[in-house]
């Protein structure tokens, strides 16, 4: 498995949603401290860091610099942290515990969004 160089983001650039906040973050993002990678489009990609297609759309993953995986709302806060404008919000919610509680309420939207997203678009490629 690689690890990278910087933050590494997979996101579901088929996902109108998903794909407004990323452009949203990669705009803060001038001195590319994020790699944006769009999981329906650069499947080779995944294969370096062994990740699937399938599980990437599921939830939001980002493989940090020191090549630790975080998803889901962890996945976030690793994400804000690399961004100036969102960094006081990743410490604030370490801080005050407030992860594992934005944890439980992602889940279900995540499984809400795969299943709109599927139904409403096309369906994600299985590696």
């Amino acid at each position: 498995m690689l690890k990278p160089d910087k933050t590494t983001v997979f996101y579901d650039g088929g996902c109108p949603l998903c794909r407004r906040e990323i452009d949203h973050y990669r705009r803060i993002d001038p001195t590319g401290r994020i790699r944006w990678l769009d999981v329906t489009h650069e499947h080779e990609a995944l294969f370096e860091y062994d990740l699937s297609v399938d599980t990437a759309m599921a939830r939001l993953h980002v493989m940090d610099r020191d090549g630790v995986w975080h998803t889901g709302a962890y996945g976030f806060a690793a994400m804000w942290e690399e961004l100036p404008r969102y960094r006081w919000l990743a410490r604030l919610l370490r801080r005050t515990r407030l992860l594992p509680a934005l944890e439980i309420i992602y889940r279900p939207f995540a499984r809400w969004r795969l299943k709109r997203r599927c139904t409403e678009s096309a369906r994600p490629l299985s590696t």
